[in-house]
């Protein structure tokens, strides 16, 4: 099943239609399109019937996501590096920019000096594709760009509207954490650099993304590791209590294709890609739970660990307005097909121990 019909967008749809003239024969860069949400992303690409390249240095993704693609051309590249840079985005109309040094909650609060070379990776293929003479970069931000104070509250939960994170105010700006400073500067990194020229810049603040080929580095691949491994004590990082917009990859990877396709004439733009349930952590689990017919007899609340902040969804107001979409695949379907990926995938740690070194990897 394709990522189309996981979303339920079918072939005759005049949604379908429009991505297919946006992309189809259309040469296509997707920079870290060996990662979780690239790999996706390139597999719709190829679906609709773009020409696609892949520029990643393999730091985070893994090659065995896209290397049954036969008809996408790979070029391994440290995209920190400057010299050469441009010859890469030459002869292309899009550029889907997910290439990051990212990872889950531990990664981000342990790592924050590893992170700030985004400010030059996004810096580099901004500019590389600028001087190409691209059509349209798509950059993938982060629900990290909003402010903090937005969402620190476990019972008064905010949906968060585009217009909310922004760097032209003093209020907008108090990013969550390094990694949501870098996604918040890379959005303004991207709307200065083609402002005044022919190339269109999207930023996507993506929410959550979960589902096949991510790593329990995350929260949602982490949680089911640990009820596979049947862990009992069964830990959970935080209350329990803090919420979430679990949003299942095949609607992220739709989102950005959007986002690329936008025809209007408008030089910059930022969108959210989420969806607007906030997901309590212990709800999600104990879908978790009921997916595998387990539970543990005792959840171990670790309120010392890095959860984040309280509550996080998306106003999806703007996405529906310009495109006449939002997310559409439910939690229970996203987590039974994300355990059913796992499960087969061959990923699972053989032990708790080895399972908790991977929760502060990248």
């Amino acid at each position: 099943m394709n990522i189309f019909e996981v979303v339920s967008i079918k072939k005759e749809s005049s949604l379908y239609s429009a991505l297919t003239d946006s992309y189809e024969g259309k040469n296509v860069v997707v920079t870290g399109g060996a990662s979780f949400i690239g790999s996706h992303l390139v597999d719709a690409l190829v679906e609709l019937g773009a020409n696609v390249v892949v520029i990643d240095d393999l730091s985070s993704g893994k090659l065995e996501n896209i290397k049954y693609l036969s008809s996408v051309d790979f070029i391994d590249f440290d995209l920190r590096d400057r010299p050469g840079i441009t010859k890469l985005f030459e002869h292309n109309e899009f550029v889907f920019h997910l290439a990051a040094i990212h990872g889950g909650r531990g990664f981000i609060e342990t790592y924050k000096r590893e992170m700030l070379a985004n400010l030059a990776i996004d810096n580099n293929v901004f500019s590389a594709s600028v001087a190409a003479g691209v059509q349209s970069v798509v950059h993938a931000s982060s629900a990290c760009a909003y402010p903090v104070d937005l969402q620190m509250s476990e019972t008064n939960q905010y949906l968060l509207s585009e217009a909310q994170g922004s760097m032209e105010r003093s209020e907008a700006c108090f990013a969550d954490g390094v990694y949501g400073w870098t996604k918040l500067m890379g959005e303004y990194q991207l709307e200065n650099s083609v402002a005044g020229t022919k190339v269109k810049g999207r930023s996507a603040r993506i929410f959550t993304a979960y589902g096949d080929r991510e790593n329990e580095s995350h929260a949602a691949i982490a949680l089911i590791a640990k009820a596979l491994l049947h862990s009992d004590p069964y830990p959970i990082w935080g209350s329990g209590e803090q919420t979430r917009n679990f949003t299942y990859v095949a609607d992220t990877a739709v989102g950005l294709l959007l986002l690329g396709s936008d025809d209007r004439s408008l030089s910059f733009d930022v969108f959210n890609i989420g969806t607007s349930n906030h997901v309590k952590v212990i709800d999600f689990v104990n879908q978790i739970f009921e997916e595998l017919n387990w539970k543990p007899e005792v959840i171990d609340l670790q309120l010392n660990r890095p959860v984040g902040v309280a509550s996080r969804a998306s106003n999806n107001q703007k996405i529906r307005e310009v495109f006449s979409w939002e997310p559409q695949v439910s939690i229970e379907d996203g987590v039974r097909r994300t355990i059913d990926w796992y499960k087969s995938s061959g990923l699972l740690p053989a032990t708790l121990a080895e399972l908790e070194h991977r929760l502060m990897a990248r």
